[in-house]
């Protein structure tokens, strides 16, 4: 019997272990984990724009993991001093792999650049550095570590039905959503007024957050995206045996 497979974006970056410092493709395990609690086999998926057909084949749900900053350009920007690290490349794939996933209406889970990556495929653009906005650094006030505040969730959201009207979550982002894309809505609100999540109101469960779920205690986001990849799954394979997601 089989569980939903659930993809997870990996960044492509020098790691070093044992006696190796080469490039890898790797993710925080904490979103495997997440996974793994809420039922689901999860699956890496490294950036390739030439293989989202076969990749997506293979799936029932996405998570569109943190990382770098995106290309200004997708957006029509000139790069801020602060937009750093980005990978052309990585951009490319995921922006990719979400239209196509969109298009097929899988269920996705995109977690803070994975938001951002949302929110560009759906023809928005992003504040590329916040304190120029919010006057500090609270987004990310330590590089490495998470920083700890409250969202305030809007009433009548499908992120409302999971986590109620407010909700801690655990942050590490400098950039943050701009012009809202085409189809998404506002689903959460930082106490700065900042947006912190948008929805797609078009798609079973395209949920796009700014925040660290996987860092969380709150599992209520991973184990939406596993039932509604179970859910997804028995469509496209009518008659395959599952095991609930519950």
């Amino acid at each position: 019997m089989a569980k939903p497979i659930i993809g997870i974006t990996t960044y492509v970056v020098p790691a070093r272990w044992s006696s190796w410092d080469v490039e890898a493709a790797l993710v925080p395990a904490a979103y495997v984990e997440a996974v793994e609690r809420s039922g689901g086999r999860p699956l890496l998926v490294p950036p390739s724009a030439s293989g989202v057909t076969e990749t997506l084949a293979a799936l029932d749900g996405v998570i569109f993991s943190g990382g770098a900053d995106l290309d200004p350009g997708l957006y029509g920007q000139e790069p801020h001093p602060e937009t750093k690290g980005i990978s052309e490349a990585r951009d490319r794939a995921e922006l990719a792999l979400l239209e196509a996933a969109l298009e097929r209406d899988m269920p996705v889970l995109a977690i803070c650049r994975g938001s951002q990556v949302l929110n560009i495929a759906r023809g928005g653009d992003l504040v590329q550095h916040l304190p120029d906005v919010v006057g500090d650094e609270k987004h990310k006030h330590t590089p490495g570590t998470f920083a700890d505040h409250d969202v305030t969730v809007e009433e009548g959201t499908r992120l409302g039905e999971l986590l109620g009207d407010r909700a801690p979550v655990k942050s590490h982002h400098h950039q943050g959503f701009g012009r809202v894309g085409d189809g998404l809505r506002v689903a959460a609100h930082a106490e700065d007024g900042t947006i912190e999540a948008v929805e797609a109101v078009d798609r079973r469960f395209a949920l796009g957050v700014l925040w660290h779920p996987e860092a969380g205690e709150d599992a209520k986001l991973f184990e939406q995206l596993v039932a509604e990849a179970e859910r997804y799954g028995a469509e496209r394979r009518p008659g395959a045996p599952t095991v609930s997601a519950s």
